[in-house]
């Protein structure tokens, strides 16, 4: 019988820190989980890609050279793991959806980052997800899931546990798209979250909070799917 495969966007910020002991702690969870279920992990640019992007910005370079930019950031990002996973994972980060498909029916746990320009790393692992018939797809951030305001700014900021995807979809309808400028989800990944119910949560980028939510507990913020 084939595992289930279950697709992690892991937050740009797990592979900028200084302590490499968080990616391979990543590395040794990921291979943990992969006995009961095939991970695919997509890496987002986070703190490294923002900066590249800022200083080509300020150059003069157009959007789809900074989403580029950022693309080959994140794919660096995704090499960093897989050489912490070693053999068990597909030896390079797969440029195409195609190449995706392929990665994953070898079995091994399969990293990317970023695949066509003018789409997040959201969108890309939503479509992965679409790609390979994941059972899920946990959208590991900076925050603990969903919330009215920016938690980050507002301490009175509630968390949702759960939230229709319609009302996460009128959120974010007037977020920046630029490059560099995602943040907790995107237009793009919603559409496709809904065309093929898939689904999602989204959490932060913790490993005992993502082994949790794999478990079947209620981590995080559940978009609810319309009937």
């Amino acid at each position: 019988m084939s595992r289930r495969r279950i697709v992690i966007k892991l937050s740009g910020r797990v592979f900028g820190m200084e302590d490499s002991r968080t990616l391979k702690q990543y590395a040794a969870f990921l291979v943990r989980i992969s006995k009961t279920c095939q991970p695919v992990v997509v890496a987002g640019g986070g703190k490294i890609a923002r900066h590249y992007i800022s200083h080509a910005r300020s150059s003069g370079a157009d959007e789809s050279t900074l989403d580029e930019l950022g693309i080959e950031i994140s794919r660096l990002n995704a090499k960093l793991l897989i050489y912490a996973l070693g053999d068990q994972a597909y030896s390079h980060p797969p440029t195409t959806l195609p190449e995706v498909r392929l990665a994953v029916d070898g079995g091994q746990i399969v990293v990317a980052g970023g695949l066509h320009p003018g789409q997040s790393t959201n969108g890309t692992a939503a479509l992965i997800a679409e790609k390979v018939g994941a059972s899920a797809f946990l959208n590991a951030t900076d925050v603990d899931g969903v919330y009215d305001m920016d938690p980050n700014r507002f301490k009175q900021a509630k968390l949702f546990k759960r939230i229709d995807l319609k009302n996460l979809k009128s959120m974010l309808v007037h977020e920046n798209s630029v490059a560099g400028g995602y943040d907790l989800m995107d237009i793009v990944a919603l559409k496709i979250i809904e065309r093929s119910r898939i689904q999602t949560r989204i959490l932060r980028a913790d490993i005992k909070t993502i082994e949790r939510a794999l478990d079947g507990d209620d981590m995080g913020t559940k978009i609810v799917l319309p009937p």
